[in-house]
């Protein structure tokens, strides 16, 4: 008997290519969003599958089903997103997480959080394990995700503490591919998008701060190995230990694209952190899981995605421009 999957945040970019790799093992899948930072059309070329159920809903409201797993990835998650509404972002990791947890707790669903290396704030741990507490300011323009995650996580534990739900939790790291938004303001996007159009590439600060990046068809891997890992509760690092300067990355997207892109500088967002780097030690022993798609071959594909984008935008901007 197929395994029924609830997948909330189903139609956002992580979202999307989980419900593919679910129905890819025969899974049937319910994917509920509210289509926030979700589309429809991440999710058009599975549309004839009959395992998979579209739900529109906003999960800050409980939701009744019966089913065996719960992926729990739903919460804007770029700033762009998640400032837009800040109240609504906390709760929809405080008030979301609790309607998902108790929905688990009643079927007796296998359940797993999709929580963020945000939770480590700015690191003064490098690289950052798990065991590391974090360096979040509770108050910052930052903080409805950073502190929304932390108190997910904390729901987490505390309903497989005192209600023996079984939980799963996992920090993702930036990740990156096809079906990201043009318009999320992470680095990847912005700047795939100027480099194609030949704009001033965005830079804040120096570009010397580091990220590291993971291309999402290995992030959805150390999702299903997690969910599948009885006994673990986690939380466990997803991410590429590979360590880049957003300069640097910026110089291979542009050289890559073929872009006649020049840089701007401009000051440093608040609570930006300086360096974000995965220990996966954890996830390699717990999980034998770690990234496989290197970063030239991963931007290949994520700038071939945004290329058909950016025509369609244009086109798009083209039309309605002449009415």
């Amino acid at each position: 008997m197929s395994l029924r999957v609830l997948v909330t945040g189903g139609a956002g970019f992580i979202g999307s290519h989980l419900c593919e790799r679910l129905l890819e093992s025969d899974c049937d899948v319910i994917c509920l969003d509210n289509y926030f930072t979700g589309r429809k059309a991440n999710l058009e070329h599975l549309l004839s599958n009959p395992r998979l159920e579209l739900i529109r809903h906003d999960i800050i409201e409980p939701i009744l089903l019966e089913v065996d797993q719960i992926y729990h990835l739903a919460c804007p998650a770029s700033p762009v997103h998640y400032q837009y509404n800040p109240v609504k972002t906390i709760k929809t990791s405080v008030l979301g997480t609790i309607n998902m947890l108790g929905l688990a707790k009643r079927v007796g669903a296998r359940f797993l959080l999709a929580s963020t290396s945000e939770v480590y704030g700015n690191p003064v741990e490098h690289p950052q394990t798990e065991t590391y507490w974090g360096n979040v300011n509770p108050i910052g323009i930052r903080s409805c995700y950073d502190e929304g995650k932390r108190v997910a996580e904390t729901l987490t534990m505390d309903y497989h503490r005192q209600n023996k739900v079984d939980v799963h939790i996992v920090r993702i790291f930036n990740t990156y591919g096809p079906r990201m938004m043009m318009s999320d303001g992470r680095v990847v996007s912005n700047f795939a998008v100027q480099a194609l159009r030949d704009e001033s590439i965005t830079l804040y600060g120096s570009g010397s701060q580091t990220r590291s990046f993971c291309y999402v068809a290995d992030l959805v891997d150390g999702l299903v190995r997690m969910m599948g890992k009885s006994g673990f509760c986690g939380p466990v690092n997803l991410g590429n230990p590979h360590e880049i300067t957003v300069k640097e990355l910026a110089e291979r997207v542009i050289a890559m694209s073929g872009s006649k892109s020049q840089f701007t500088y401009l000051p440093l967002p608040k609570d930006d952190p300086e360096r974000r780097k995965p220990d996966i030690s954890l996830a390699k022993r717990m999980l034998g899981w770690e990234p496989k798609v290197p970063l030239e071959e991963g931007l290949a594909k994520t700038i071939e995605y945004f290329s058909r984008e950016v025509r369609i935008a244009d086109s798009n901007a083209k039309e309605h421009a002449r009415g």
